[in-house]
């Protein structure tokens, strides 16, 4: 049994229908879970706190758009074993107005990360203490890395070459 299998049998363990997916290329030393939203604070609590696994760190999280599915978002959330030297994502599905639960209880650097998937894909996570814009003005209309949003933005930008220029 390898790494992969025995980590999936950890989440499985603690919740069945947790893993939707799994995906690897070892070759790459890359490996990812599709879970459920659900199912995604159970499986991130086992991963961090079985010793087995030992995923510690959330190194990032990130989002992804493909406009043309039904759930349209993924969000990535990249996770790190110092003890093991050893990578995993865990990948959820999230349609338009949908939303996923937050992870900042499991991880609080999940709270950036999070925002910046919020800012810039426009997914919602549910149960975040702080969820609004982290990149952008506040006022901002949209979110600047959906495929959907026009090439050239929604509004001008002012740039400004001198503090004097803004005072």
């Amino acid at each position: 049994m390898g790494e992969l299998d025995r980590e999936v049998e950890l989440i499985r363990a603690a919740e069945p229908d947790a893993v939707l997916g799994v995906e690897e290329r070892p070759e790459r030393g890359m490996f990812w879970l599709n879970v459920g939203p659900e199912s995604l604070v159970a499986a991130t609590r086992v991963l961090r706190d079985h010793p087995e696994a030992d995923f510690k760190m959330l190194s990032d999280a990130f989002g992804v758009d493909y406009p043309s599915r039904e759930k349209r978002f993924d969000v990535l959330y990249n996770l790190y074993s110092f003890s093991r030297n050893r990578r995993l994502f865990l990948r959820v599905q999230v349609g338009e107005g949908e939303s996923i639960p937050t992870l900042c209880e499991v991880f609080p650097n999940a709270n950036w990360c999070e925002r910046e998937v919020y800012d810039l894909f426009g997914v919602h996570f549910a149960g975040h203490p702080d969820l609004r814009r982290i990149l952008l003005p506040d006022d901002w209309d949209g979110h600047p890395l959906r495929k959907d949003y026009p090439l050239i933005g929604k509004r001008p930008v002012l740039l400004f070459n001198d503090v004097k220029d803004i005072m």
